[in-house]
C-alpha cells in the first residue's frame, strides 16, 4: 500500500542526521539530489517542511536559496533576515528521487509536524505564513 511506503519514508526522514546551517564563510553540506527537508529553530521547533521540485542541484540548491533569502520561508517567517538561519537553525533531509513520493512525503510531514510556516507561495504574509489582509 502506498500510504505505508510514505509513512516509512517519513520515519526515515525523522531518523536522518541533524545538520546545522553553516556559519558565515563555511560551506553548506547537502546533496545535489532531490528530496524533502525539515527546518527547526534553535529550540528544535519545526518551522518549515519543504521539498525540491526542480533545479539541477536539488537539496543543495534549495537550502542555499533559504540561506540567500530567496524563499517565502525566509521572507515571511524570518522577515527577510536569512542570517538567522546561521544562528542555530538545523535541518534534516531525505533524498527522494521519485516526484510523486517526494510530494506525498512533504504533505505527510507537513501534516504530522505542523510547521509554523507553510510555504503557500504567497508573496506577502504574516509570521504564520498566512496571507496578510
Amino acid at each position: 500500500m502506498e500510504r505505508h511506503g510514505i509513512k516509512t519514508l517519513f520515519e526515515r526522514l525523522q531518523k536522518q542526521e541533524t545538520c546545522h546551517f553553516p556559519k558565515a564563510g563555511e560551506r553548506l553540506v547537502a546533496p545535489p539530489t532531490h528530496g524533502v527537508y525539515v527546518i527547526r529553530d534553535p529550540s528544535r521547533k519545526v518551522v518549515h517542511v519543504g521539498r525540491t521540485v526542480r533545479g539541477r542541484n536539488g537539496l543543495l540548491q534549495r537550502l542555499y536559496q533559504h540561506l540567500r533569502g530567496q524563499s517565502s520561508f525566509v521572507q515571511v517567517h524570518l522577515n527577510g533576515n536569512c542570517s538567522q538561519l546561521r544562528g542555530g537553525y538545523t535541518f534534516q533531509y531525505l533524498e527522494v528521487p521519485d516526484d510523486r513520493e517526494r510530494a506525498l512525503l512533504e504533505c505527510f510531514a507537513t501534516a504530522w509536524l505542523c510547521p509554523e510556516h507553510l510555504g503557500v507561495g504567497a508573496k506577502t504574509g504574516n509570521a504564520n505564513g498566512t496571507l496578510a489582509t
